[in-house]
């Protein structure tokens, strides 16, 4: 009988437990310290620390500074994904681009694409109409492309799991097909492997 009574009084206390530990929700700084980091995953800190890297070497070689006419103009290429997780590389690319963009060194053209899928259906179809009306080019073609890869390499020991994830661009001349600007961010995560069961 005290068997059944101690189990039903710990059932009945457990959801008051579960409840109590529960953090109300709130607002935090995207990528700051309150951020949740997961070694296993790509986080928003994890783009932010890439973008943030990426643009200012890029900034600083002074590959977008050689072009005839400034601003650069830059299309964005193929950013593969080589990591165990869907990602949209656009956490990466976008924050990348409105950086170069207020920098004033490059802008980004939304009317070519992979495939020649436009990011801006209507943009494109303005500048078409534009063109035919006008019977030539109206629009300048890309100095530049940036393309890149996402590489996810994982090693356990014992109870500890690490992932160090390369963020890799390369910046080509899109007269030549040659690169004039390379980078690499790693970041690396490590922490304790989840345990089996309670």
């Amino acid at each position: 009988m005290k068997k059944i009574v101690l189990l039903s009084l710990g059932v009945a206390v457990l959801p008051l437990f579960a409840g109590g530990c529960a953090t109300k929700a709130h607002y935090i700084q995207t990528g700051g310290h309150e951020s949740l980091v997961t070694v296993n995953s790509i986080n928003i800190q994890d783009f932010i620390q890439a973008a943030d890297a990426e643009t200012s070497e890029l900034l600083a070689s002074g590959a977008l500074d050689k072009v005839p006419t400034p601003p650069a103009v830059l299309a964005i290429s193929r950013i593969v994904n080589n990591t165990g997780q869907q990602i949209d590389t656009d956490l990466l690319t976008k924050k990348i681009r409105v950086a170069l963009l207020n920098s004033g060194k490059a802008q980004t053209t939304t009317t070519m694409g992979l495939g020649g899928t436009a990011e801006d259906p209507m943009a494109k179809g303005l500048q078409q109409e534009a063109e035919f009306k006008s019977d030539q080019q109206s629009t300048r073609t890309p100095d530049f492309t940036l393309s890149g890869k996402i590489i996810q390499t994982i090693a356990r020991d014992g109870n500890t799991s690490q992932s160090t994830f390369s963020f890799q661009l390369s910046l080509t001349d899109a007269k030549s097909g040659l690169a004039v600007w390379e980078g690499e961010k790693e970041i690396t995560k490590q922490g304790a492997r989840p345990s089996v069961g309670f």
